[in-house]
């Protein structure tokens, strides 16, 4: 039903920055509240950060306040995330989600982003 794509993930070194982008097709972009998650090597997949439908909250994980920003352009079917200050512990396959409800239902296939020291 939802499609979700997730692009601009790459290889950079510590203190760099990069852009991620999510686009989203095949339901209503502009109704779901939408999410970063990362998963690491031998660890959980954990959340990053979040934003509503309308982009009026946002919510970040206390590891990554100060340096990422989320954000959308329902225009666009797009959500971002810019990351700077990037770190080899930001080091993970990022994903992409939606939330239609009350839980993060579609998922994307994940990007990687790799930080070296």
């Amino acid at each position: 039903q939802v499609q979700l794509v997730e692009s601009g993930g790459g290889l950079v070194q510590a203190g760099g920055s990069l852009r991620l982008s999510c686009a989203a097709s095949g339901g209503t972009f502009s109704s779901y509240a939408m999410g970063w998650f990362r998963q690491a090597p031998g660890k959980e997949r954990e959340l990053v950060a979040s934003i509503t439908a309308s982009a009026g909250s946002r919510y970040y994980a206390n590891f990554v306040k100060g340096r990422f920003t989320i954000s959308r352009d329902n225009t666009k079917n797009t959500m971002y995330l810019q990351m700077n200050s990037l770190n080899p512990e930001d080091t993970a396959v990022y994903y992409c989600a939606a939330r239609p409800g009350r839980h993060f239902e579609y998922w994307g296939q994940g990007t990687q982003v790799t930080v070296s020291s």
